[in-house]
């Protein structure tokens, strides 16, 4: 398929689906006049994409997961340093609750204090 039918199959606009070539994450063959052919390979990739990057990582992080994933389904090749980079990423999210914790109970505050008026 084409760039613009998996950018509508995968709702991965063609802008970000250069962006993931240019970064390694899709490897599509090329026609003999250049244009792009992906295939259901690359619809997987994409979805698993997705999900690691809705988990908060980075592309740069995605691309060191992306090859450890086996087959059809979403399971992970057990690594030592997959497993530290999980640990640095469950870190990470941790930190970010904490910090939305905090803003919400600065909110509240402020919400109290003009409720008061």
């Amino acid at each position: 398929m084409k760039i613009g039918e998996l950018s509508k199959k995968t709702g991965v606009s063609i802008r970000m689906l250069r962006y993931y070539e240019e970064q390694g994450l899709l490897k599509p063959k090329r026609t003999v006049s250049g244009y792009r052919e992906f295939d259901q390979k690359e619809v997987r990739t994409l979805e698993r994409i997705k999900l690691l990057s809705s988990a908060g990582m980075n592309l740069a992080t995605i691309l060191l997961f992306l090859p450890c994933i086996r087959g059809e389904g979403l399971v992970f090749e057990p690594c030592d340093e997959l497993r530290n980079l999980l640990y640095e990423q469950i870190r990470i999210a941790d930190q970010k609750a904490a910090k939305l914790v905090e803003s919400r109970k600065i909110l509240d505050s402020f919400l109290s204090e003009i409720e008061k008026h």
